[in-house]
């Protein structure tokens, strides 16, 4: 008896599946424009984060004095 035979198609993500869907909804330039503000929304949360940890540092420095 042979073991059944192995797919060699990954399914794909979730993520990939999302991304058919918006490019069936949206034109390009909407989006374009949707995918540029969430890169703002990400780009300014890695920047409050690295405030709060310079600020962390800031407070941690100035205590050792």
């Amino acid at each position: 008896m042979q073991a059944p035979p192995v797919r060699a198609t990954a399914l794909p993500s979730l993520t990939d599946a999302l991304r058919v869907v918006e490019s069936l909804l949206m034109s390009g330039g909407q989006r374009t424009a949707r995918r540029n503000a969430w890169n703002s929304v990400l780009e300014d949360r890695r920047r409050a984060r690295d405030r709060v940890e310079a600020q962390a540092f800031l407070e941690r420095s100035a205590d050792r004095r």
